[in-house]
């Protein structure tokens, strides 16, 4: 169930835009289509923004990396403490 109101203005050209989207869609308002777009997308740039992807190669060469070292020197133990300190999981 809704708990939260967005107000907002728009150039008429866009609304009538997504009202023909979402009829198209089969929806049952410009409402249930807006809050669609806006929960897929808001998911798609926070898992944007919060993951990393590398390729095979990348990624094998930092596990090699990783292998070889016996310690952690000075900087990757100064990295790691960044990390923490910034909320970075």
């Amino acid at each position: 169930m809704a708990t939260a109101r967005l107000d907002m203005r728009l150039d008429e050209e866009i609304k009538t835009r997504a009202e023909k989207a979402s009829a198209l869609l089969g929806m049952k308002s410009l409402t249930e289509y807006v809050v669609r777009l806006m929960d897929n997308d808001s998911t798609q740039v926070i898992a944007e923004h919060e993951s990393i992807t590398v390729d095979d190669n990348a990624f094998d060469r930092f596990m090699r990396a990783c292998d070889k070292v016996q310690k952690p020197n000075d900087a990757l133990i100064e990295a790691a403490a960044f990390t923490k300190d910034q909320g970075i999981k």
